[in-house]
């Protein structure tokens, strides 16, 4: 009788565990399906997103199909951008509803200004919420982790080079960027400005130290804030190595069969990047519903997976596919590295802006200037 009451009981609190479960889950798609109808009564939805073409069509075509919302789609450099909305919120006007990019312009020109809402709120979906789907669980930016998360994280490719005018076994370490034969051949993405530019520059920076920067600067490099000025310069033969740009700016010369390529890593100590997969809610959103909807599909399997295609970028989801990104030098790390690594080698949190790439493009601003 004892195993009887035992066995019933046992029952009974599994039904009430599915009941609960269950109720749980109605409410969450009733929810759902009220800022679903309600985003689509605001029509449209305004995002700050990375100069991407592949990346626009995409998320044009896809989105608007899926759920009847326009994706207003405003597209420029990190630096600029973060510094237009800045102005608007400041000056009490909200035309944008998210940023997606970088962290270090997220870090120093939206956080630390006060000028994001509070992120988990906006992640309904289970797919989404549910910490099992993401490698290493859900990861932030900031420090408070309620602000800015980060989608990506992957093996960073920051060096390509002309098929034409180098082979890939006389690069095997950043000190081989000195070589003489190298002047007046390197181009660099801005260091002084935020992107990828300043991410690997700050990645130096603390790896091989000032006097390092100081040579690598001695090489009459072409520096520029244009990616795609750099792009072409390398696609045609005006330099022969490119650093700080990554896959999505070759893509219209890969297409054409032109002579570009990523470097395989170096055997110098490597960074996780974040790349252009971070995500924040602007103060104020003018059409809070809508950007619900387009946050739970940005960080769906369908949204990741699409992003990392157009951007060349390896998504924290388990279950999208990114072996294929070994084909343009990049390494997801949930296909590396195990999550307890990652504290160490990423180089995108609100700790590592303030600590270390903004003092180093601080030091790159001295330098070039």
């Amino acid at each position: 009788m004892k195993s009887i009451f035992a066995l019933l009981l046992i029952l009974g609190w599994n039904l009430q565990g599915d009941m609960v479960s269950a109720q749980s889950g109605s409410a969450r798609q009733r929810e759902w399906d009220k800022i679903l109808e309600a985003g689509k009564k605001e029509a449209k939805v305004v995002i700050s997103v990375p100069s991407s073409a592949e990346l626009r069509k995409e998320i044009d075509k896809t989105f608007r199909q899926r759920f009847g919302i326009e994706p207003e789609l405003i597209v420029g450099r990190a630096a600029s951008i973060v510094g237009k909305i800045h102005q608007e919120v400041k000056s009490g006007v909200h035309n944008f509803d998210l940023h997606i990019g970088g962290s270090e312009s997220m870090v120093t020109g939206l956080l630390l200004e006060g000028l994001l809402e509070p992120f988990e709120t906006a992640m309904i979906l289970p797919e989404v919420t549910d910490p099992k789907n993401w490698w290493g669980g859900h990861l932030w930016v900031d420090n408070a982790k309620r602000y800015i998360y980060s989608s990506q994280a992957y093996l960073t490719e920051n060096l390509w080079y002309n098929t034409e005018q180098v082979k890939p076994d006389e690069i095997r370490s950043f000190t081989d960027l000195l070589h003489p034969k190298w002047s007046g051949k390197i181009g660099y993405l801005d260091p002084r400005t935020a992107g990828s530019g300043t991410s690997i520059w700050s990645f130096l920076w603390k790896l091989k130290g000032e006097d390092y920067l100081r040579k690598l600067v001695a090489q009459k490099m072409f520096i520029s804030r244009d990616q795609r000025v750099l792009a072409e310069n390398l696609a045609k033969g005006k330099i022969a190595l490119v650093v700080g740009l990554t896959y999505y700016s070759f893509l219209p010369f890969l297409k054409a069969g032109l002579p570009v390529k990523p470097l395989p890593n170096p055997r110098d100590e490597v960074y996780v990047s974040g790349g252009s997969g971070h995500v924040a809610t602007i103060k104020n959103p003018p059409h809070p519903n809508a950007t619900k909807v387009f946050i739970n599909w940005f960080l769906s399997k369908e949204g990741q997976d699409l992003f990392g295609r157009a951007m060349g970028q390896g998504t924290r989801r388990l279950d999208v596919d990114t072996q294929w990104l070994k084909e343009f030098g990049v390494i997801a790390a949930k296909d590396s590295l195990t999550p307890d690594q990652y504290p160490k080698l990423e180089n995108q949190s609100e700790e590592k802006v303030v600590k270390v790439r903004e003092p180093a493009a601080e030091f790159a601003r001295k330098l070039l200037d």
